[in-house]
C-alpha cells in the first residue's frame, strides 16, 4: 500500500507579513521547496520522508499520511492537510493507492 502526496496550493499571506514583519516585506515569497501539482509517493504502513520533501512540512503531515494509509481518517482513502508555516502554508492532498 502507498500514499500519494500532491501539492495542491502554495499560499502567501503578504498582508500579515506587511503588518507584523516589516523587515521581511520585500524578501518573503511563497514556499520555494514545492511546486503546485508536484507528486510524491511513499510506502506504508509507516512512511518515510520522500526525497526532496521539506523536513518541516513532513513533520507536520506525516501523521496524516500514516492515518490515511491505515484508513483511520474521516474520508476513507483521501485527506487534506497543510504545513504549519503560518505565513507561507502549503496544502497537500493525501490519497491511499495500491490497495
Amino acid at each position: 500500500m502507498q500514499a500519494r502526496i500532491t501539492v495542491i496550493k502554495k499560499a502567501f499571506h503578504k498582508d500579515v507579513i506587511d503588518q507584523y514583519f516589516h523587515e521581511l516585506a520585500d524578501k518573503a515569497d511563497v514556499c520555494s521547496v514545492f511546486q503546485e501539482g508536484q507528486v510524491f509517493v511513499v510506502d506504508g504502513p509507516f512512511p518515510s520522508k520522500p526525497e526532496g520533501f521539506c523536513d518541516w512540512a513532513w513533520t507536520d503531515i506525516h501523521k496524516v499520511v500514516a492515518l490515511t494509509l491505515m484508513g483511520a481518517n474521516p474520508t476513507p482513502g483521501t485527506e487534506f492537510t497543510c504545513c504549519s508555516d503560518g505565513l507561507r502554508p502549503v496544502t497537500f492532498r493525501i490519497q491511499r493507492v495500491g490497495e
